[in-house]
């Protein structure tokens, strides 16, 4: 009994940080990064994943594809971070999880976070910049301030080339990378973060990872 009622707690706890950051959506004025806005218009193709989406397992025998659009700056998604690898490490030979940019309006760093992971990505180090982002996000997020310098710095912990991490995080491909994960956010309907689609599907965020692993234990099933 005890058991279930901290599991319940924790579930209750999720789901209001889920309400607390749910809900805004994305965009439309002109280029205006000092509030986090950018001018991103739909995809008139949209998909849940790409070729070159970032996955964070790759199965020899993928039986599932669990796509997540996220904001590294939005507390919902640092919330569910911890139970995405709990299910990573579950499952990570059975099922593709992946990770997509969608920074959300408000969230002054959340765009240059991507850039940042985006960079780290150039090499070979979006895993680690994902991790670090996440598990640094009370640090860092709801600040006002430009954090750059922040997320330079992770560069260097993680051993980067800063010349070349430095030159990436200011690339305008490297921001149009970013825009091309929302643009597909967009068209698939994607209105705030966390947001999942389950083999291409979107679901509704399960509000705890116990309903999160009987979600992909019955996929799995089928």
């Amino acid at each position: 009994m005890k058991k279930l009622k901290k599991h319940l707690i924790a579930a209750a706890a999720l789901v209001a940080v889920f309400a607390t950051a749910l809900g805004a959506f994305l965009l439309f004025s002109p280029d205006d990064r000092d509030t986090g806005d950018v001018n991103v218009q739909p995809a008139a193709e949209a998909l849940p994943v790409r070729a070159s989406s970032h996955r964070l397992t790759e199965p020899k025998k993928s039986e599932l594809t669990l796509v997540e659009f996220l904001d590294f700056e939005c507390e919902a998604c640092g919330a569910m971070y911890p139970v995405v690898e709990k299910l990573r490490e579950e499952y990570g030979d059975r099922v593709t999880f992946v990770a997509r940019y969608f920074p959300m309006p408000g969230h002054r760093n959340a765009e240059p976070a991507a850039r940042a992971a985006e960079a780290a990505a150039r090499q070979g180090k979006f895993e680690e910049m994902y991790t670090t982002l996440f598990t640094t996000q009370k640090e860092w997020g709801e600040s006002k301030e430009w954090k750059e310098s922040v997320f330079r710095g992770y560069a260097e912990q993680l051993g980067l080339d800063m010349k070349k991490f430095d030159a990436d995080l200011a690339d305008p491909e490297t921001a149009g990378r970013v825009q091309d994960d929302q643009r597909d956010g967009l068209g698939l309907g994607v209105q705030g973060t966390p947001t999942f689609f389950v083999d291409g599907t979107m679901i509704q965020t399960p509000g705890s990872y116990e309903a999160f692993k009987a979600l992909i234990d019955n996929r799995l099933s089928d």
